[in-house]
């Protein structure tokens, strides 16, 4: 069976446990560090504001969304959307949250070039996250080579993305505790703390990305082994 193959067992099972892994401990980062709040009181939304002047960005809102863990930059209405314990919480988790999403607000402002080419990226890949696995499993079955071809391409745009995405979490992140160091947001013993917390969030990306690469490894060689 397609489903039950050993290149599912031996490539894509271990990648989908180290991605719970990593899951599991962003968890464990931001529970531990939500229960530590920075000596300042800077609040979520507060430390999103000064990423932001620090920028010279005047022109994004930040607003509270519902939810946990829901914080986001959405670029098209130029709002950072805060969860409820990030927006109002003046933990350290909270201000080190609210700095990444304000960095990602700050690569838009100057046109950070993997934002570019991931929005270059982002049509085929909806369709390749969607469609491209089952259209190369159709092929397979079909025997129909160019169907398995076109398949693999859109789930390997998937993989593309993916990987994009991994200088602009990290960047994002990078951007968010320098400002914090800059600006005097925390304290220097305080900083690690924030650090910790955005480098879990950051390794789910890597985890996510191994995922895909093990399944796009998987697709190639199962359906190689039929020709």
């Amino acid at each position: 069976m397609f489903w039950y193959d050993y290149y599912y067992l031996i490539l894509v099972v271990p990648a989908i446990l180290i991605s719970l892994l990593a899951q599991a401990n962003v968890k464990k980062a931001y529970s531990s560090m939500a229960r530590v709040q920075n000596m300042k009181r800077i609040t979520g939304a507060e430390a999103a504001r000064r990423v932001l002047a620090h920028y010279s960005i005047n022109n994004v809102q930040i607003q509270m969304t519902q939810g946990k863990l829901t914080d986001h930059y959405d670029p098209r209405a130029n709002v950072i959307r805060l969860s409820p314990e990030v927006f109002s919480g003046t933990s350290i988790a909270s201000v080190g949250i609210a700095c990444h999403e304000a960095g990602h607000a700050a690569q838009h402002a100057q046109s950070y070039a993997p934002i570019k080419m991931r929005n270059a990226v982002l049509p085929v890949a909806n369709i390749g996250s969607s469609a491209g696995f089952t259209i190369a499993i159709l092929g397979y079955f079909m025997g129909f080579e160019l169907l398995v071809n076109i398949g693999i391409i859109l789930f390997a745009s998937v993989v593309l993305f993916q990987l994009i995405t991994l200088p602009v979490e990290f960047n994002a992140s990078s951007r968010a505790l320098k400002v914090i160091d800059e600006t005097g947001m925390l304290y220097n013993e305080e900083i690690p703390k924030a650090k910790k917390v955005l480098t879990a969030a950051a390794l789910t990306y890597v985890a996510s990305l191994l995922v895909s690469v093990m399944s796009l490894l998987r697709l190639i060689l199962r359906t190689n082994r039929r020709r």
